[in-house]
């Protein structure tokens, strides 16, 4: 197990991904800020706004050390309590200008445990949230997670669906595509090859359907659903994330954490989109699992 390797590739990815995501923006640009963490280690969060194409979008990178894991992380691992830890990732959300283009979440990460008898796992997954549904875009978007996660694509995908759903509103956050945690198949090295197919399966994906959306002409009334849907957003990651909830218990970065939050939102009461309409097949035909590939 060498942390150090995985910390050189997320590095790499941050830069990849950035390169990528302002060449289909074609005008904005990533703004990096560097911090510390007081406990131990930091990492450099990149920030992109008002692009032509991203209104508003981050590139994460950390590598945090901790003397004792939050409650969050231990409820379902008791035998950690009390131990330290070094955990370390990049996280990716871009919030698109255009309603016609969707939403895309990725995360990576890595994290062990100090000590003799070290604890370590991979996990990671991307998955999108249209505001607009097309078939083309969810297909190719799980066929991008198929490649990158093989024979371990039914059950990630699984996962991935059963993740991101709002409790609250027996809602799913989008169209899904693959999750996965604390694994460990195969040993460090498979492992850390899986997330890293992953990792670099996100950027060419979630671009050509950024490609494919981005000049479709739209109104204020696609504006307004989007920011509609974008409250439901915002509610998983307030409530039901457990990245969200573990950075905040455990003395993360606030403005990292709340990077991937939209820029604007709305809550409409009782809102429900008229019969027929492309909002009503977004929720009757597209938030619900089914077999994409």
């Amino acid at each position: 197990m060498n942390p150090e390797t995985v910390r050189n590739y997320l590095l790499d990815l941050q830069n990849r991904l950035c390169a990528q995501l302002e060449s289909v923006d074609g005008v904005g640009r990533f703004k990096e800020d560097q911090w510390q963490r007081a406990e131990g280690g930091g990492g450099q969060t990149r920030t992109i706004s008002n692009g032509q194409v991203i209104e508003k979008g981050g590139v994460a990178f950390s590598d945090v050390k901790g003397h004792a894991l939050p409650p969050s992380a231990t409820l379902t691992r008791p035998e950690l309590t009390g131990r330290s830890f070094r955990a370390m990732g990049v996280s990716v959300v871009q919030h698109p200008l255009n309603p016609y283009c969707p939403t895309a979440h990725m995360n990576v990460r890595f994290f062990c445990t100090d000590g003799p008898s070290p604890v370590w796992w991979f996990g990671g997954g991307f998955d999108l949230t249209p505001y607009y549904g097309f078939d083309d875009d969810v297909v190719s978007w799980h066929q991008a997670s198929a490649q990158a996660t093989g024979n371990h694509y039914p059950k990630f995908k699984k996962n991935c669906d059963d993740y991101f759903y709002l409790k609250n509103r027996q809602e799913q956050r989008g169209v899904g595509g693959v999750f996965f945690d604390d694994f460990t198949e195969g040993g460090f090295e498979n492992a850390f090859a899986l997330m890293q197919k992953v990792g670099n399966a996100f950027g060419p994906a979630y671009c050509e359907i950024l490609d494919r959306r981005k000049s479709l002409p739209y109104s204020e009334k696609e504006k307004t659903w989007q920011e509609i849907r974008r409250g439901r957003y915002a509610e998983f990651n307030l409530v039901w994330d457990r990245g969200t909830i573990f950075g905040l218990q455990s003395g993360g970065r606030t403005e990292s954490i709340l990077m991937s939050l939209p820029p604007l939102v709305r809550w409409v009461y009782g809102h429900q989109p008229a019969e027929g309409t492309a909002e009503a097949k977004l929720l009757s035909h597209y938030l619900k699992p089914r077999d994409w590939v």
